[in-house]
């Protein structure tokens, strides 16, 4: 049952990655993992059908390189979060990253794959919210594009209304990559 639940997501995915894609052509942006990548940025998911498909890609590496990734995972929470969850740094390197690329990049949560453009929220009734984008990007000094992400929200709250009630999750999710990884 996951597996097509998994169809569902993946087909969102690439519809979020050929927007990111397009519209960063727009503006003539090349991500090069500078130091405000979506790597060192402290996100938080919250959705279960990103958890169980990102472990899905996390299960199909060799068991040697999952050991590290979760040693990695370990450190990573150590240093981010204090007992009482309290942020103590913004800027670790996220665990599945390796030299400068992400291990599970097929398998990345929304939130990987919608950083760094300039965006807005518009929400019905609601004056539209625009955020800045990355600083790498020098967006500041180029005309806005339109990107909004209020329809990929819209779309994967559905694909997780269905898989929480396929699969009887009734709690809330709020967890880092790392977070997930330890909780393996």
């Amino acid at each position: 049952m996951a597996n097509k639940s998994f169809e569902s997501l993946k087909a969102l995915y690439i519809a979020m990655d050929k927007t990111w894609n397009k519209i960063a052509q727009e503006y003539h942006f090349k991500c090069n993992g500078c130091e405000d990548n979506c790597c060192t940025s402290l996100f938080f998911h919250h959705t279960y059908i990103e958890k169980a498909y990102f472990y899905h890609g996390f299960n199909k590496l060799a068991q040697n390189r999952k050991k590290i990734i979760k040693d990695r995972a370990a450190i990573y929470i150590k240093k981010t979060l204090s007992g009482n969850l309290r942020i103590n740094n913004l800027k670790i390197i996220c665990p599945v990253n390796e030299d400068g690329q992400c291990l599970l990049y097929l398998y990345r949560p929304m939130i990987c794959r919608l950083h760094g453009l300039p965006h807005e929220l518009s929400r019905p009734g609601l004056e539209s919210v625009r955020q800045p984008g990355c600083n790498a990007g020098l967006f500041d000094a180029k005309p806005y594009i339109k990107f909004d992400r209020i329809p990929f929200y819209q779309q994967m709250a559905q694909i997780e209304i269905k898989f929480r009630q396929d699969f009887n999750k009734t709690d809330k999710i709020k967890q880092t990559i790392a977070q997930m990884l330890i909780t393996l």
